[in-house]
């Protein structure tokens, strides 16, 4: 990526949606309320043969206290401090209002490069307020129609030449890197996926609403980079950020807070759940973080179930730990709760952190990477089969209206999450209950704890599957001698 562009402006002037435009996915929740927007997005955009960071921010407000619409203006400002370019998107339909110049007034003083784009510019309803724009003093503005696409080779142009001046420093400024990877590198990487810069460990933080989930993704990258504060509900896209955590590249999806279905009604809140699901599909390891206050509510539980049903590793994290007075009794009521009402991840990792002190940040990424492994773990077909047999005259499988199951063999059919075929006879005669008796033994016996495991029956006849095939082979060839001795006949 040559540079970073920074869209910023007032609410529901249609940032998100140009910064969907831009990446070419519908990444930012878009709606006609305003100031949907709350934390920075960063995507990969592409315009032509340009390929930059594009940077969704929120809605300016023209706030300096301590409320939430200041803390949001905050991190837009900052956003405008790291940013190579800024594009300071107006509303054509509604022409310049007084805030307009008060924002056009900041990014004259903190931007490095600003351009103007009036937008929402399609049709002459919009004319009065593309030129009302030139009074903001920040050049001529461009007409741009995020939704519809228009004015994107007017954005390329403007873009190319600060594209091409952001290159060539870049090239000059990179140092020389020479990069060899041997044969034990190519070994150990066979076994488990390493994560690397390009292909990052993906995982997703979920819970409910105030539990601490941007506090800890800022905990994390060591940087106020999430919007946070007291009040439930601040985030609402699933954001994700990529950081180096202990030497292992990670991409963190910070989510919107799941609440009980009935509660959910409004649209926006609808539309954030789904985006926190959609995280949670994309991510590898899922880490469900609990208020130590309160957790294990109803709705903790249902977060995940939803994560193992998901297929994801899950790693339990109780936050808010620094302020818990009985440490000791409460960890152990938290283990033996833990074990009882989420029994499908029994001994999966469950870590006492404080998102907001940082205590704790050691083990969780080491249950994360814990979980990982365990996620990604491969058993030889061989000793499956050996463990089957041993299994199999521990307690045999029950004969159902008086017909034998025979449990012939088992191999792994893949990895992320553990996934396992069992050939058998009358696989639908085979009661849940011994299927999960296989399962709890391959968690025990093979280390495999907390990961969900799935496991396949399929179903094999008894019959030989040579039977018959002698009798038909001779019919063949008795045919074949006779056609041949008529033929022979014919010839004399």
């Amino acid at each position: 990526m040559s540079f970073t562009l920074a869209i910023v402006g007032r609410p529901n002037v249609g940032k998100s949606t140009l910064f969907n435009r831009l990446v070419g996915k519908r990444l930012a929740l878009v709606d006609d309320q305003p100031g949907v927007t709350r934390d920075l997005r960063e995507g990969e955009a592409r315009l032509g043969d340009l390929r930059f960071t594009v940077i969704d921010t929120a809605g300016l407000e023209n706030e300096t206290d301590d409320s939430l619409p200041a803390r949001m203006r905050r991190l837009t400002e900052r956003a405008v401090d790291m940013a190579d370019i800024c594009l300071f998107l107006v509303d054509a339909r509604a022409g310049i209002l007084p805030d307009d110049r008060v924002f056009a007034e900041i990014l004259r003083k903190r931007a490095k490069h600003v351009f103007v784009a009036a937008n929402k510019a399609e049709g002459r309803a919009a004319d009065a307020g593309v030129y009302e724009a030139f009074e903001l003093g920040l050049g001529e503005p461009m007409r741009l129609s995020a939704e519809h696409g228009e004015g994107m080779n007017e954005l390329y142009t403007a873009l190319l030449p600060l594209a091409d001046e952001f290159e060539e420093r870049a090239s000059e400024d990179a140092p020389e890197i020479e990069v060899s990877v041997g044969e034990e590198d190519e070994v150990l990487a066979a076994d488990v996926p390493m994560p690397t810069a390009a292909k990052p460990l993906q995982i997703a933080i979920i819970g409910r609403p105030n539990a601490g989930k941007s506090t800890l993704v800022n905990q994390i990258l060591g940087e106020d980079r999430m919007l946070t504060g007291p009040e439930a509900g601040i985030t609402r896209d699933a954001i994700s950020v990529q950081k180096e955590w202990d030497g292992v590249h990670m991409r963190i999806f910070d989510t919107a807070g799941m609440r009980k279905r009935a509660k959910v009604q409004e649209k926006l809140e609808k539309l954030s759940v789904a985006d926190g699901i959609r995280a949670i599909k994309f991510a590898e390891v899922v880490v469900v973080l609990l208020d130590a206050a309160i957790p294990f509510e109803t709705q903790d539980l249902k977060i995940a179930d939803l994560a193992e049903r998901e297929g994801r590793a899950v790693v339990v994290a109780v936050n808010k730990w620094d302020i818990e007075d009985e440490k000791q009794d409460k960890l152990k009521w938290l283990k033996d709760e833990f074990e009882h009402v989420l029994p499908q991840l029994r001994g999966a990792p469950l870590v006492t952190i404080s998102a907001r002190t940082g205590r704790g940040m050691d083990r969780l990424q080491k249950a994360i990477m814990q979980a990982y492994t365990t996620w990604n773990r491969r058993i030889p077909t061989g000793q499956l089969n050996r463990w089957l047999e041993a299994m199999i005259a521990r307690h045999p499988p029950p004969a159902p209206q008086g017909k034998r199951i025979k449990l012939r063999y088992m191999t792994q059919a893949k990895t992320r999450p553990p996934g396992f075929v069992v050939m058998c006879s009358h696989p639908d005669k085979l009661p849940e209950s011994y299927s999960r008796y296989l399962v709890n033994g391959l968690r025990e016996d093979f280390d495999m704890p907390g990961t969900p495991i799935r496991l396949y029956m399929r179903g094999q006849s008894d019959q030989n599957p040579f039977k018959g095939r002698r009798k038909k082979n001779a019919g063949a060839l008795k045919k074949h001698k006779g056609s041949l001795q008529s033929k022979q006949g014919g010839e004399r």
